[in-house]
């Protein structure tokens, strides 16, 4: 198989505006193969019994539940402490909210829990997350989240900032493991967010609208890859962790740094949430290659967030899952803001690991019980 590896620089990537919560998702051209599933498209979706890792759903409302059972959709439903965003600033809330969409879908959503990190230096701080933590397990929960404001954000009263292998993090991961659930970690963020302002960037508009994330120009802040460092750590030091990372780990824009990853951390897998434009940026070949290598190691996500709206909304969220399907299952022109794209056209055996067989593997319980 040929070298894959990063042939374009990022300035030559799709002009991407972003929804949800994270950098990077894309929305197709109005001219192009888009919009929602049509009947026979459904139909083949439908057959791959496809599960979404990654969404952010924290209202029961029915026209949402009802597009689950139209797609014949299970979702991981995460909840993330970020004090950024109001909205998941409050994680008993959040909490709340996820659970009644849990309890609502009839089986079709899981529950992904997290922690506070920002409490972290309090007395006994492991022992009481470890607590709330098996709390959810023993509710359900198949998973728990760490979000980057650990190695991005969060300092110690030294002015340090703290890292995910920092040590008062190791029995919150033994204690993950030892109940067999995953590790979702969303550690780091694109190689833009180091980089000067950048209008081609798939990631510009989130930056613009999320300073606070950015941290170029910033003193003293911490190289990405120190962070990826410590992630390493935690994965070297956790062989029995289960570990996912989030938005292909934080290393969209180097195919051959990720592939080195996978092949060197058996306990480490990635999603795909919010990262398509990365896809869509290499050559079609060379995507081919590397997800019929890694067919085992990708997990379908897409960091899509519900907070309750009409029709138009539900519409929405299908048409990502419809555009997405269309880029791995057809060979249709596809065209995303003004670039044009063709879908890979994967064999049957190789969407179905990516929409179903890895999501099961890599979170026990996510259809039926993790036990």
């Amino acid at each position: 198989m040929k070298r894959i590896g990063l042939s374009l620089p990022l300035s030559l990537a799709l002009v991407a505006f972003g929804v949800g919560r994270a950098p990077g998702v894309v929305h197709a051209d109005a001219a192009a193969v888009a919009g929602p599933f049509s009947p026979d498209e459904l139909l083949r979706f439908r057959a791959l019994a496809p599960i979404d890792t990654h969404t952010h759903a924290f209202v029961a409302d029915p026209a949402f539940l009802a597009m689950l059972e139209k797609l014949n959709l299970h979702i991981l439903d995460i909840l993330v402490v970020d004090d950024m965003d109001p909205g998941h600033a409050d994680l008993e809330k959040q909490r709340q909210q996820a659970m009644a969409v849990v309890r609502a879908s009839k089986g079709r959503a899981v529950l992904c829990t997290s922690f506070d990190p920002f409490s972290f230096s309090r007395p006994n701080y492991a022992q009481t997350v470890i607590r709330g933590l098996d709390q959810d397990f023993a509710s359900g929960a198949i998973a728990v989240k760490i979000w980057k404001n650990v190695g991005m954000e969060i300092k110690d009263a030294s002015g340090r900032y703290l890292m995910p292998d920092d040590p008062v993090f190791q029995p919150i991961f033994e204690d993950i493991a030892a109940h067999n659930r995953t590790l979702v970690a969303h550690v780091a963020d694109p190689d833009s967010g180091w980089l000067p302002p950048n209008p081609a960037s798939p990631d510009y508009e989130y930056y613009r609208d999320h300073p606070a994330a950015y941290m170029y120009g910033k003193a003293g802040v911490p190289k990405k890859a120190e962070i990826l460092a410590a992630r390493d750590h935690v994965l070297e030091k956790n062989p029995h962790l289960r570990v996912v990372g989030a938005h292909l780990g934080s290393m969209e824009s180097n195919l051959t740094e990720l592939s080195q990853h996978l092949d060197r951390y058996p306990n480490f897998a990635v999603d795909i949430a919010a990262r398509m434009p990365y896809f869509e940026m290499y050559p079609r070949e060379t995507m081919i290659a590397f997800i019929t290598k890694y067919q085992d190691r990708l997990i379908y996500g897409t960091d899509n967030g519900f907070r309750g709206g009409n029709s138009k909304a539900i519409d929405h969220l299908e048409s990502v899952y419809a555009n997405d399907w269309r880029y791995f299952a057809t060979s249709d022109a596809l065209s995303y803001n003004g670039r044009p794209v063709q879908g890979l056209a994967l064999p049957d055996a190789v969407l179905r690991k990516i929409y179903h067989d890895n999501a099961v593997q890599w979170f026990p319980g996510i259809i039926g019980s993790p036990h």
